[in-house]
This record gives structure tokens, sequence and C-alpha cells, in this order.
């Protein structure tokens, strides 16, 4: 029985009806690397049965303390049902990326069940009028609870149930999985009462490191290392969300991403998929005339991560503001400015510690933090309050080799990601095998159309590429029709 952290349990907290807490893939296979060119569903149930081991994720589900007096615990569910977990469905004819865009949100719109372990895997057939896809190829929608993982340790599973080869051989467990019993309450209780009689201890050691981080913000602040970051505008972003989701993308060459970001010395790929992101939101809003005159600003994930830690559940991660430039036209500016927003942002975290960051989050109040987060829905605090951030934009490195899952190599991923009341939109972004894919997942009140959305990341990526001087053609852009051209400002 293992508790979790702060931070893994403000995901469990903050979760209500309107927004289930959980992140994901749209990940499409090619089966004609597997034996006899077909993969049946069976197959695919029994390669992840074989593979359990190597995730604890996969069987264990969350025990809460009575009255949430502490922080839940996971232990190995005794009932656990692989067939609950992975299901198998088809898209209707005739089957294109529209479509699987459609039927992939209406899955990540739906919460998990929170009394079985937290993960639910989709196989869906019939992709026949998919662009670019080869013929017979299957998806697979994930769904696995934030509070179990985060892009890390997501990354991590995805290794467990993907190959290097078309055939593998799986390492056995090193000793046999057991279930755990359920704790009885008076146990639970008695373990919360003991915790909080440490917790003062534990929050003098975090308040020992904060003083001198607040004398390196500064001095940072005194030599003009960093500035104090610039208020965040309001945009249609920033409100209640509904239950209701939208989900797309685009995929691109990372070589091509790479020569883009060249343009400006210093600059890194995360740098020029901020810029993009930037002016597609500058494409996008200009196009509702609704443009705020100020930059808008994402929050980028940091992974803190040790290696002591490569293989534990949850998440150790903290955050920083960079600024998506969708003030600035002109596209080898905007990646200028992104670059200098990011090295400053970079700067502020590491004088505050971003490990520092993640120690608050143990003191999260669980008996607390659900009530506090069902109030800020009902009230509609989000459309009074000023915004902190306008987007998410966080990024999951990949392997540059192919994967295989039960013999069909993996051809492509698009991530998913939860939105939440006052930050309605996210985008994750992959890289694998030679591409990274842009994607976003938002409200579909809030964006009713994320065709339109994807197109604007196309033309700004496109855009981009010509100030840069780089012209090939995406790999694989399903639904290529420019977005029109905004007019500059600077």
């Amino acid at each position: 029985m293992e508790q979790l952290s702060g931070m893994d349990a403000s995901f469990l907290y903050f979760e209500t009806p309107n927004q289930p807490m959980h992140i994901g893939a749209l990940a499409v296979y090619d089966p004609s690397t597997a034996p006899g060119s077909f993969v049946r569903f069976k197959e695919i149930l029994e390669t992840i049965q074989g593979r359990l081991h190597l995730a604890r994720t996969f069987r264990q589900r969350v025990v809460r303390v009575p009255l949430d007096l502490d922080h839940p615990y996971w232990v190995n569910d005794p009932d656990f049902d692989l067939e609950f977990h992975v299901r198998h469905i088809a898209l209707p004819k005739p089957g294109d990326w529209r479509q699987l865009c459609i039927q992939t949100a209406r899955l990540h719109a739906r919460p998990l069940d929170t009394t079985k372990p937290l993960w639910e895997f989709y196989v869906i057939e019939g992709l026949e009028q998919v662009k670019g896809l080869p013929p017979g190829s299957f998806a697979i929608v994930s769904k696995i609870h934030h509070a179990a993982i985060d892009g890390v340790s997501g990354a991590e599973i995805t290794g467990a149930i993907h190959d290097l080869e078309p055939v593998a051989n799986v390492p056995p467990p090193e000793k046999p999985w057991a279930a755990d019993r359920d704790p009885l309450s008076a146990e639970l209780i008695l373990r919360a009462w003991g915790n909080n009689l440490r917790t003062p201890f534990h929050f003098a050691r975090v308040m020992a490191n904060t003083v001198p981080a607040i004398g390196r913000v500064a001095a940072g602040l005194r030599n003009e290392t960093f500035k104090v970051p610039a208020a965040v505008p309001r945009t249609r972003f920033n409100g209640t969300i509904s239950p209701h989701r939208v989900v797309d993308g685009r995929s691109f060459p990372l070589a091509k991403m790479r020569a883009i970001k060249s343009a400006v010395p210093g600059a890194t790929v995360n740098d020029a998929v901020l810029a993009i992101v930037g002016g597609a939101l500058r494409r996008y809003l200009m196009s509702k005339n609704e443009l705020p005159v100020e930059s808008l600003v994402a929050m980028a994930p940091i992974s803190v991560r040790g290696k002591d830690k490569s293989g534990a559940m949850g998440n150790q991660v903290a955050a920083m503001a960079a600024q998506l430039r969708s003030d600035v036209g002109e596209p080898i500016a905007r990646l200028q400015a992104v670059h200098e927003g990011t090295l400053q942002s970079k700067a502020l975290t590491e004088a505050v510690g971003a490990r520092l960051m993640t120690d608050y989050s143990q003191f999260v109040p669980s008996s607390l933090a659900g009530l506090a987060a069902r109030l800020y829905t009902r009230a509609g605090m989000a459309n009074r309050m000023r915004p902190i951030f306008n987007c998410v934009v966080t990024n999951i490195p990949g392997p540059q080799q192919s994967l295989y899952m039960g013999g069909a190599r993996l051809v492509t991923q698009y991530g998913l990601g939860p939105v939440v009341d006052g930050m309605a939109l996210i985008h994750p972004v992959f890289s694998y095998c030679g591409e990274i894919t842009i994607s976003f997942t938002s409200c579909r009140e809030i964006m009713p159309d994320p065709e339109f959305y994807a197109e604007c990341i196309e033309a700004s990526f496109e855009e981009l590429a010509a100030a840069a001087g780089v012209r090939d053609e995406p790999q694989f852009a399903p639904q290529q029709q420019p977005a029109p051209e905004p007019t500059y400002t600077t």
C-alpha cells in the first residue's frame, strides 16, 4: 500500500463532472508488420495481459481515507478485470479523420471509474478513409488518470506495452503479483493521524528552502536576469467549461522543426513549438475579432523527476510560464521573442526551484480541496478571476525508432489532456520516429470549430517554415486546407 503525494491526490480532489482529470493519447498502428499482417482484438488483450507486471498503474486502484482526512492510497485491486479496461469499437463508414477525432473526443470526455484501476484503452477499427495511413490501420485511444502518471511516467507505460521489434520476448515478473486487502477505516484514520503529526516538521523544512529561494528571486529582479511576469489577458479559453470535448492535431517532420528553430541562434524545438502555437492562436482569435493586445501565456510543465524516481508512479512536475508572443505577427520575430521569454522564465523557475514548487503541493488540504473545486465551478469563478495562464503546452519527448504493439507498428500518436475551468485548451506535443505532433483538447462550447484551429496550427507551422527558408511538405496532416492569412502587426 503506497500513499499518493499531495500533487497526485490534487488531481482527484479537483475532478468534477465537467472536468475529468485524465490524460491519454490517440495512437495509430499498422498491422502489416504483425504475423499474418493482421492483429485480432484477442491478441491485443494477450499482449497487454503479458505485460501487466511492467507498470504498477495497470492493477492498482485508489482507496480514499474516510472524510478525506489524509491523501488516498494505492492498493493492488483484487477484482482486476482486463476486459473492463480494454474495449473494442469501430468507426461508422466512411471512417475518416474527422470521425476519428469526434469519437476520440467522446471517449476522452467520460470520467474514469474511480473504484477501479484508473485507466482504459479503446481499440478502434474502421479507419479506411483517414488519409495518409497504411491500409488496415487501427487506433488505440488511451485514458490514464493524472493522479497516476505525468508525461514522463506515461512514457514509461507506453514502453511497457511496446517493443523495438515486431516479435519480442517479455521478461517475466520478478515475483508473483498479489492483491491487497482493503485497508480498514480505522487503519486509514490512524495513519492519517500519524501523518498529520509529522506535517508541521515537513512544512518547516519546506519553509527553510523557501527563504533562500526568495533571496534568489529578489537578486534576479535587481540585476534584471528576469522580470516580473506580465499580466495574462483574458480570452474565450479562460471561462467555465462544459463536459463536452473536441480534439484534433497535426503532424510534422521533426527534422523540419529542428531546421526552423535554427533560424534563431540558441532557440530550441520547444521554442519553435511555442511560436507555432502562438501563431495558431493569433490566427484563430483574429478570425473572431478577439485577439488581445498582450501576449497569450502558456503553462509549460517541467519534469523534476530524478533518476532515482524513473520507475515511480505519479506526478513529479513543476510549471513554467511561457510567453506565446501572439502579439507579434512576423514569424521569425515571434520565434525570437518566444526564445527570449523562455530564457527569462527558465531563470525565474531555477531561482525559485522547481522542486520547491512541488513540495508545497503536499500541503493541499485533502478534506477541503474537493469542496473548493466544486464551489469554484458552481460560482463561475473562472469567469470573474483574472487568468493565470491562457492554455497549456506540454512536450513529451519520445523514441526515434519504431515501436511495435502485438507486432503492429506504431505509426503516429496524438496527445490528449484535461481542460479545467479557467484554462480550456491544452496542447500535448509528442515526438516519435522522426515526426512531431501538435494536438489539442478543448471544450466543445468554447471551441466549436476544432478543424479550423487544426488548420491554424498547420498554417502557422508552414508560415514559420517559409520564413526560415524550410519548405518540405508535412508527412501526415489530415484535412490540409490553409487557414486565412492574418494582417501582420508587431
